[in-house]
């Protein structure tokens, strides 16, 4: 098991896990698992152990928008629309 990479270390990092984006951004492990099967979370695949690498600002900024919508009662489809022509 690795150990976890401090919260100074994972704001300063270009690319984090999804681990640590539940960190930054508070929201469920499912939930972003969810969003990225869906394609609303866009990720880079490290060739070497096969993990998923997130940009950290452009992944946070995403979520925070995502979220923004669903307090609006925005439905899944429609964001996935509203983001698809962005």
């Amino acid at each position: 098991m690795s150990r976890q990479r401090s919260m100074e270390t994972i704001e300063k990092s270009e690319y984090v896990t999804i681990g640590e984006l539940v960190r930054l951004t508070g929201v469920r492990y499912s939930t972003l698992k969810f969003y990225t099967e869906e394609g609303m979370l866009h990720f880079e695949q490290a060739e070497e152990n096969l993990t998923r690498r997130y940009k950290r600002e452009e992944s946070v900024e995403r979520i925070t928008y995502i979220r923004q919508m669903r307090e609006q009662k925005i439905t899944i489809p429609e964001i996935k629309a509203i983001l698809k022509s962005e």
